[in-house]
């Protein structure tokens, strides 16, 4: 049986940016392990791993060239063995990003069986690649043109051979008989195409809000009914849950809410994007939030090694706030790595290693006043250690690490749906069972959403005539 219990917060871990035990500058899984008592301390239920698959690195581990080995720079299959075990020691279970879509063009698939990628003799349509440009590139030697909807090093699979499905259940098969006690599936929605390759429409420009990353702007312009969410998405989805009933999954689909109910009532999460790129509006917000719990588990995140950072978005007067949002809704919670302590994002190093421009959130965590994340020089230069690191927040009252240690605390005797009590663009109060969350996201004070009530956590005190400060929270019990 899984370990990921109800309403679980996970902790999001860039395995190249964690912990890197042999001084080599790059996070390890034996760097990982060595972290799990931080990590139990903290409280969180369960650590999502990152990409740890042999790999080209052509996109930090999303283009695998072998499913069933670790890339040699994050250490063994026993080292592995070795986290997995120390990882349920402390109970703390271990989800693996899983790559069902595509691979790398490396791996042996590509050449050995290429009727399990999408091909064409030409460009048949206007497909573009999330990254840019034609989602089409030719293969000289095939003479003919593959289908990625990522980069070109990964061509996508064709869900539409059965050939596939068996080959990704053994992948998943693999790795749930070595201790994984769950799987992040990556762009679940991508996974099959319209098998007539017809043309993408043209999208309502008016509902591209939050989609600001250069990179992708090429691809919000069309609407992607023939390259995503497909129903097929939806029968493999049933398919893996039925193979492997202890397993958990979370779906990667970026969609709107309303459309993932398809996802959540079949598996036990999917991650809602309309809060990852929410505005800090409480209409906005209460919006995306309102009734959840009622129909199937989302998945809310903050930030991620895609985004950026909790506080480099919400700006560090509001960081407590957003933990507090993030931290009291039910469903599964995802801290991103160094956003407990307040981490930002950084300028990347004098290499850009990623060539869409994420190294900005992606430096090493930073364990103490000198960085501690490796005894050799980081692949990328830490951000700000001296001001933020972990040593120097463990067991301070008021800090950003405490905080959030306080908030998995109180989760654990939350229960029930969300009730949007209140909200207007400058706050937001929401119930679940006997708890009220009030949030305040503007410049003044204002009265208490209950001032009567006993407040058990505040990242603001309560004025006596009942105020609650500007940019502050307070989970309270109902009066």
């Amino acid at each position: 049986m899984s370990r990921i219990p109800a309403d679980p917060v996970l902790y999001e871990i860039y395995v190249r940016s964690f912990a890197d035990s042999n001084a080599d500058g790059i996070g390890d899984l034996l760097g990982i392990a060595s972290k799990l008592d931080y990590l139990a301390e903290l409280g969180v239920d369960g650590i999502w791993l990152t990409p740890i698959f042999e790999s080209p690195q052509f996109d930090f581990g999303y283009d695998v060239s072998d499913y069933l080995a670790v890339f040699a720079e994050y250490g063994t299959l026993k080292d592995f063995d070795f986290l997995v075990a120390q990882a349920h020691e402390r109970g703390i279970a271990v989800i693996l990003d899983m790559i069902l879509g595509h691979t790398s063009k490396a791996h042996p698939w590509y050449r050995d069986h290429p009727d399990m990628y999408i091909w064409a003799d030409q460009v048949p349509n206007n497909w573009v690649s999330a990254f840019g440009g034609s989602a089409w590139s030719r293969d000289e030697a095939a003479g003919r043109y593959y289908y990625h909807r990522y980069y070109p090093e990964q061509p996508n699979l064709n869900w539409a051979n059965p050939q596939v499905r068996r080959a990704m259940h053994d992948v998943i098969r693999f790795w749930a008989d070595r201790g994984v006690d769950g799987f992040r599936l990556d762009a679940l929605d991508g996974i099959a195409v319209d098998p007539l390759l017809r043309d993408e429409p043209a999208a309502d420009l008016s509902l591209l809000a939050g989609r600001d990353q250069d990179s992708w702007a090429d691809y919000w312009k069309l609407e992607h009914i023939h390259t995503t969410n497909q129903p097929q998405v939806i029968d493999e989805l049933r398919a893996l849950v039925k193979a492997f009933p202890d397993s958990s999954f979370v779906v990667e689909a970026d969609l709107p809410t309303e459309a993932l109910r398809a996802y959540t009532d079949v598996t036990d999460s999917s991650f809602a994007f309309d809060f990852l790129r929410a505005p800090l509006d409480g209409k906005v917000l209460a919006d995306v939030i309102a009734g959840a719990g009622t129909h199937g588990n989302l998945a809310w995140a903050l930030s991620n090694h895609d985004q950026p950072r909790l506080v480099s978005r919400w700006g560090r007067d509001l960081a407590g706030v957003a933990a507090v949002l993030l931290l009291t809704l039910p469903g599964w919670s995802f801290i991103y790595q160094g956003d407990e302590i307040g981490m930002v994002d950084g300028k990347g190093g004098p290499v850009a290693y990623d060539r869409s421009g994420r190294d900005a959130v992606r430096h090493p965590m930073q364990w103490d006043a000198a960085g501690g994340f490796s005894a050799g020089v980081p692949w990328l230069p830490y951000t700000d250690p001296a001001r933020c690191n972990a040593a120097a927040q463990r067991g301070v009252p008021g800090s950003m690490l405490e905080l959030y240690k306080d908030l998995i605390s109180l989760r654990r005797e939350l229960s029930g749906p969300v009730e949007v009590l209140t909200s207007r663009s400058d706050s937001l109060t929401y119930r679940r069972g006997a708890h009220v969350i009030d949030i305040n996201l503007g410049d003044e004070s204002r009265p208490a959403a209950d001032p009567g009530a006993p407040v058990i956590l505040a990242t603001g005190a309560v004025t006596e005539d009942g105020r609650l400060p500007a940019r502050s929270a307070t989970v309270s019990l109902r009066s």
